[in-house]
């Protein structure tokens, strides 16, 4: 494990292509947490450790903050300077800018949001933060929109239309500022919408470029599609994308193919040939300077499951085999563990890291998984007993890397399903689905884990069993700890290496939200943001009730401190 450095190293000045400025340099100030991911790589990793693991166990509130929003508060703050940045779910209903350290107002935006964008989001009214570059703070839109605002006033200075969200398309996550322009993606897999992402000038909020993820008949890949299904295709990249400077590069992941049904799309069987449904349940490699994609990974080609791609790539150098390798990690919803050469594309190991049957392995050489026909459903082929459920073995909730331990703490679900196909007919702004899926529990009595796992070593080292799936994501420091929440409102301060509670306090709701860390004045605090999920029990039968009942709906912002 020795020999890990962070892809933060080279944000902060060290690379070939210069990022965006006023970023760099609010990365490499190690008192704030001004990207989403803390840093372009996401690792959400953070060197502080004025709070370790002697006095973890001393943390006390220093402030709390109303969202005046229920339902969904996925938000991570962003702390720049001493002002933290907080957005609430609805919209955002609310973007606020308060003291980071007293918790005190200084102002508040409050958009006009149409208030149909319930029917259109997928799923739920959720908003997981804002990003911050030149002086603005940039925020996505259910209604399809991206704002960038004054980030010392709140004043919008300009907001352009992304995408109609009325075809099922609605923004909830934040986009990602490379040099002078602003790329973001958009949901809708669960639509039929075509999925795209967009860069914008962080001046005026005009269009620079736009790149398809699901490709045309005329385009490369567009023969993997089957007839013109290629137009209702999904392959939305709705969650965060990542950021090499060194080689310019722009990481993102892309969602399900639309609709479920893989017979309107691709052969409905196993025996899928080209049919893979490109750029569907991928990692692409952009280039952020005109949206042309580089090289591809297809982690579920011709995905007959909705195991979504899109979880966050996490960027670091490891040291694998004596030699140190640009890495790229991803815990996929299929429930394996990647780790690629960031560079070439070349995936170097695919584990289950989760309890996985659909496949038996996942084979670095064909770039296929190597399928249990049983478990892949299609038409006049139902199947039970597969897993993991829909919701992935790892869901949106981001993981984090430590590169002191040399590990990833990964929020992960334990829950099945069965699974059979109906007739489909596409119908705008309506779900595009075409299948059944009722849930199963998980094999061990637990329904979710928190896992640490050695990406070189491909195993796992320890890990925290919860009796309920959908848990918080994670945040680890140089403090030694990692910090999580679940879904019954506790949040935890726990040893990185032994995976031992030092300190848990229920906050009364339930967490989703990735928590952050910073500095202010020499003082470390901690935030997490809570707010139980709603609409997402609705997929999951009685599992979900019991989701419902861990705890009420919520929507605040909790600070710690040691005092």
């Amino acid at each position: 494990m020795a020999g890990i450095s962070m892809i933060a190293m080279l944000a902060a000045g060290a690379s070939d292509v210069r990022a965006n400025d006023s970023l760099l340099k609010a990365q490499s100030d190690s008192n704030q947490w001004a990207v989403a991911g803390h840093d372009y790589g996401n690792t959400r990793y953070s060197p502080l450790k004025q709070i370790n693991t002697e006095n973890a166990g001393k943390l006390t509130l220093a402030y709390s903050f109303s969202l005046a929003s229920l339902r969904s508060n996925e938000s991570s703050p962003i702390v720049v300077g001493n002002t933290l940045y907080v957005s609430s779910s609805w919209g955002p209903k609310y973007v606020y800018a308060l003291d980071a350290a007293t918790g005190a107002r200084k102002w508040t935006w409050e958009p006009e949001i149409p208030d149909d964008v319930l029917q259109y989001a997928c799923c739920d009214v959720n908003n997981r933060g804002v990003s911050y570059a030149d002086g603005k703070i940039f925020v996505g839109r259910l209604d399809g929109k991206l704002t960038a605002l004054d980030a010392a006033t709140g004043k919008a200075q300009w907001t352009t239309k992304v995408v109609d969200y009325k075809q099922g398309s609605v923004i909830t996550s934040p986009p990602l500022v490379v040099r002078d322009k602003v790329i973001t993606g958009f949901g809708g897999g669960e639509y039929g919408v075509r999925g795209s992402l967009q860069a914008f000038d962080v001046k005026t909020g005009k269009q620079l470029w736009q790149t398809f993820t699901v490709p045309s008949p005329d385009e490369p890949g567009g023969d993997s599609w089957k007839g013109d299904s290629a137009q209702h295709g999904g392959g939305a990249a709705w969650l965060v994308g990542s950021y090499d400077p060194k080689t310019d590069t722009v990481y993102w992941g892309t969602s399900n193919p639309g609709p479920w049904n893989t017979g309107v799309r691709s052969t409905g069987d196993g025996n899928f040939g080209k049919l893979t449904n490109l750029y569907t349940a991928s990692t692409l490699a952009l280039d952020p300077n005109t949206g042309k994609i580089k090289w591809h990974i297809q982690t579920t080609p011709a995905d007959a499951w909705d195991y979504d791609g899109v979880n966050e790539a996490v960027l670091a150098d490891l040291k694998i085999g004596g030699s140190t390798v640009p890495a790229l990690m991803k815990a996929d919803r299929n429930g394996f563990f990647f780790v690629a050469n960031r560079e070439t594309g070349k995936v170097l190991s695919a584990e289950k890291y989760v309890f996985s049957n659909w496949a038996n392995k996942w084979d670095v050489q064909t770039m296929r998984a190597v399928e249990d026909p049983d478990k892949r459903p299609g038409p006049g082929h139902p199947a039970k007993d597969i897993c993991p459920n829909l919701i992935g073995g790892k869901n949106w909730q981001p993981m984090s890397f430590n590169p002191q331990t040399g590990l990833v703490y990964i929020p992960s679900n334990n829950v099945c399903m069965d699974w059979s196909v109906s007739d489909v007919a596409y119908k705008r702004g309506v779900f595009y689905l075409g299948a059944e899926f009722p849930t199963k529990e998980g094999p061990g009595g637990f329904l979710g884990e928190l896992v640490a796992w050695d990406p070189v070593a491909q195993k796992k080292v320890w890990s925290i069993k919860e009796d309920l799936p959908f848990n918080g994501g994670t945040l680890t420091t140089g403090g030694g700890l990692v910090f999580a929440g679940n879904i019954h409102g506790d949040f935890r301060a726990i040893d990185a290496k032994s995976g031992k509670v030092l300190w848990s306090k229920n906050l009364g709701s339930g967490i989703g939200a990735g928590p952050v860390t910073y500095s202010v004045d020499g003082k470390q605090y901690v935030a997490i943001v809570v707010g139980r999920t709603a609409a997402l029990p609705a997929f999951l039968g009685e599992v979900g009730k019991k989701m419902t009942a861990a705890a009420p709906e919520g929507g605040s912002l909790f600070v710690f401190s040691v005092q």
